[in-house]
């Protein structure tokens, strides 16, 4: 089973939005999918309880216990996170984990939040190591503007863990998670083009598991 922990210190930051993008790709896959959701907001939990009728099924479970519930023959295991959360806190989480995502925002105000949050990361046992592998995903971006690519920039020079993908800022993550769907729940060309920003998250992903 991969199973791939999303975690921020950052509030907003897009974590669910990683979870539940993830969820309903491996699910049109055919992948046996589950969601733990760990932040009391339970976001990526409702999300799974809203997936409609005729589109591929994911399991939401809630809470830390929720891990315990997991059917034996799940493939894919994406846990969300509350935001805030400690090193300390998120322990048991990154022992459960194959690999951990952490969305960064393009902001002065969110990369010096994230960078303490990442030196944390870089301190787990596992981690340093190399046992437990971290990468970043550039999240609500506008790849035509000197304000992205700074932030970038700077995450991949201040930070030892590797930008793996760099998601344009779009309405339609927030429309379709009203409707418990994702991007790879539709087959249109405009969609098609959102769904290349994901494919260098997606190899990596692959990669690691």
């Amino acid at each position: 089973m991969l199973t791939v922990l999303v975690a921020c210190s950052k509030g907003g930051c897009g974590k669910s939005t990683l979870v539940t993008q993830l969820a309903s790709h491996w699910a049109q896959e055919g992948k046996r999918t589950a969601i733990v959701d760990t932040d009391r907001q339970g976001s990526s939990y409702h999300w799974a309880m809203l997936r409609p009728e005729g589109t591929p099924g994911v399991l939401g479970l809630e809470g830390r216990r929720g891990l315990q519930k997991l059917p034996p023959d799940t493939e894919r295991l994406l846990i969300d996170t509350p935001a805030g959360s400690s090193e300390r806190e998120l322990e048991p989480l990154l022992e459960a984990a194959s690999a951990v995502l952490v969305p960064v925002l393009p902001s002065s105000f969110d990369l010096h939040a994230t960078l303490g949050f990442l030196d944390q990361l870089a301190l787990v046992p596992r981690i340093r190591r190399g046992k437990l592998p971290v990468a970043l995903v550039g999240n609500r971006l506008k790849p035509w503007t000197h304000a992205s690519q700074d932030a970038l920039a700077q995450l991949a020079e201040a930070s030892a863990f590797p930008v793996v993908a760099e998601l344009r800022d779009s309405q339609a993550y927030v429309l379709l998670t009203a409707l418990g769907k994702g991007i790879f729940d539709y087959h249109s060309e405009q969609v098609r083009s959102q769904q290349q920003d994901w494919l260098p998250l997606l190899r990596w992903l692959k990669r690691q598991h």
